[in-house]
């Protein structure tokens, strides 16, 4: 998992708790949506690196076959 994706998954866990804590339901609202948003976040960075590593991984093999 890179730097980034686990920011975005920490960044989500922080809007958890104080989420769970707020008497206030616009508060909660606000913090649901924004760990929604870092969740989304961390989703894509990780869709991006695995995508990468497919693409080196074909690389390789072209590579290897070329010789």
């Amino acid at each position: 998992m890179s730097a980034a994706s686990h920011f975005y998954l920490q960044q989500a866990e922080d809007c958890d708790t104080p989420a769970a804590a707020s008497p206030l339901a616009n508060r909660r609202a606000v913090l649901l949506r924004s760990k929604a948003v870092w969740l989304a976040l961390a989703a894509r960075e990780i869709e991006v690196q695995n995508a990468r590593a497919d693409r080196d991984r074909a690389r390789q093999v072209e590579i290897a076959n070329e010789r």
